[in-house]
């Protein structure tokens, strides 16, 4: 994508920006597509920028603050994240405050007085903040120049029962004056791309992605019979790779199980979960960043919390509920360019719990009782305070109700907040609309389960297919995983359990947006021999045989090729 500027100093805002860079920063050199999307924050344009984990996306911001004429806005899902963020900025960078629950009274008046008088360059809160009334008009009234969301992932993956708030930034910038937005992430296959400019409610996007691909990083999985085998198994490998190294467990059992066999063996091991006080976390987080602690064994939720030069090794003891959360997870490693490993550790019965997992969302009754509430204040909108009011139910379970309500086009928020049925909607058609929009992420998510089984029992290059999902081609072999080593061990086995060409390979190529007769639009994500998986809107992620296909012109048509072509199946 070219950029183009004025003619008569074409470099100036380029100049502008390396020179902030340089003199504030401490930045002599821009990483590859930093300068580009620092141009389009300085330009005013709303932007997404996907670069992997460790290769700078947070100066995307930070350079260009201190050119901008308010404060920027940045909403952070961790305390920790944070934390860190602010602690590594120079001293000559723009001031920077945060507003979360762990501040005192007094440290959140002197944060609030930084912002009201000008004083503070970066706002950092959780969006849990924005949605509070009197946050989102004191923020107003401090006119940011820019909005940034971090870890946009969260937006499309987490966001219907997770982080609910996040699927309600869009109200927030909005309330905010719309200032321009930026979305940073790590982790975003096309179809997922897409649903963060619908939600965030971006206008006339610049999108930038750089590639997902980590050559660096050693990619395994171990399929075992039982859940002891597995158990010995990770601490083994954990114990003998060169340290520091995390841990990735399912549940706060296994977190604290597992760190305290490697203490018994001598190292310093951590659990890290949500039960812990957050003065647990910070002590943990902490040792872990200074290198007094070896590993750190932690639930997938907090995983963002941990950010590491040199972590040398990722370890599932797992399957985790996507490729998704796994890539973003096994990024954390090797970030200083050494080489580093990820290891799945698994079981055929783990998808039973994570598809358990995925199962989970908002009920009909919550759903009924939620619209019900909308409709009875049709004639003096209330917000979710006062919804979560009427109806008794915690903040997030309205979060997500009216969420699902708004999605499923049966309720709209205002400027202010406010929740409004959709003129003509009847509460039960509503509430009914909405479940069907629930069942249908249902569907996706335990589809995401089953891609990432499969690329656990896949037999093929692992980075092929794990790039492959997130809509990125890759030729294999890697040389960098068990697969192609196995290969290269055995050409003659390999060859033989190679998928051939199929006739009609390129007919869907990657990124063509599709048909099907019974599941409706989606997306190609991947190409391999003879079949194709696809990500359908409301039925997940599904693999085809091309075979299948073969002489169904009605079955799966294509409606764009990539790069915007209409085409026919």
């Amino acid at each position: 994508m070219t950029t183009t500027h004025g003619p008569d100093r074409p470099d100036e805002p380029a100049q502008r920006l390396r020179a902030a860079a340089a003199e504030v920063f401490g930045w002599d050199a821009l990483r590859p597509g930093q300068l580009t999307a620092m141009e389009w924050v300085l330009a005013g344009h709303d932007a997404l920028v996907v670069m992997p984990t460790g290769s700078g996306k947070s100066a995307v911001f930070q350079a260009p603050a201190p050119l901008l004429p308010g404060p920027v806005v940045v909403v952070s899902p961790l305390l920790a994240l944070q934390r860190d963020q602010i602690a590594g900025l120079p001293e000559r960078a723009p001031r920077a405050v945060a507003l979360n629950s762990a501040l005192t009274a007094a440290e959140e008046q002197a944060a609030w007085r930084a912002v009201e008088e000008g004083a503070a360059g970066f706002v950092y809160l959780a969006p849990e903040q924005l949605a509070k009334d009197e946050v989102v008009e004191r923020l107003a009234g401090a006119h940011p120049a820019l909005f940034v969301v971090d870890e946009a992932q969260c937006v499309s993956s987490w966001g219907h029962d997770f982080r609910p708030d996040y699927l309600r930034l869009e109200q927030a910038v909005r309330r905010l004056g719309r200032p321009p937005l930026l979305a940073l992430t790590a982790t975003a296959a096309p179809p997922v791309r897409r649903e963060i400019v619908e939600r965030l409610g971006m206008e006339r996007p610049k999108v930038l992605v750089t590639g997902f691909d980590r050559p660096g990083i050693r990619l395994e999985a171990r399929r075992f019979r039982d859940d002891e085998e597995r158990r010995r198994a990770l601490i083994e490998r954990a114990a003998a790779e060169p340290k520091p190294g995390l841990v990735y467990a399912a549940t706060r059992k296994d977190t604290e199980r597992y760190a305290r066999e490697l203490a018994d063996l001598g190292f310093a091991a951590e659990a890290y979960h949500a039960g812990l006080r957050a003065a647990d976390r910070r002590r943990i987080h902490e040792a872990f960043q200074s290198g007094r602690a070896d590993v750190v064994v932690a639930t997938s939720a907090f995983g963002m919390g941990i950010d590491k030069e040199d972590v040398r090794f990722v370890l599932h003891a797992a399957l985790p509920g996507s490729l998704d959360a796994y890539y973003q997870e096994i990024g954390r490693a090797g970030r200083d360019g050494g080489p580093a490993l990820a290891v799945l550790h698994y079981r055929p019965e783990d998808t039973g719990m994570q598809a358990y997992f995925a199962s989970r969302t908002t009920g009909r009754d919550t759903l009924d009782e939620v619209a019900d509430a909308v409709h009875e204040h049709r004639d003096d909108p209330a917000d979710l305070a006062a919804l979560r009011e009427d109806t008794g139910l915690s903040r997030p379970r309205v979060t997500t109700a009216v969420n699902l309500l708004e999605e499923a086009g049966a309720v709209t928020t205002g400027e202010e907040g406010e929740v409004r049925p959709t003129p003509g909607a009847d509460p039960d058609e509503a509430a009914a609309r909405a479940e069907r929009t629930a069942e249908a992420h249902r569907r996706t998510d335990r589809s995401r389960v089953e891609m990432a089984r499969a690329y656990a029992e896949t037999t093929g290059c692992r980075r092929h297919f794990l790039l492959g999902y997130f809509g990125e081609a890759y030729e294999p072999p890697c040389g960098n995983c068990d697969r192609c080593e196995a290969a290269a061990a055995d050409p003659d086995a390999a060859a033989a359990g190679r998928r051939p060409a199929h006739p009609a390979a390129g007919r869907y190529p990657v990124g063509a947006e599709v048909r099907h007769g019974q599941w409706g639009a989606g997306t190609v994500l991947r190409e391999d021999g003879d079949r194709i998986t696809v990500l359908f809107d409301e039925a997940g992620y599904h693999t085809l045989s091309l075979d299948a296909l073969a002489g169904r012109d009605d079955l799966l048509t294509v409606v764009r090729r990539p790069g915007g072509d209409d085409g026919a199946g």
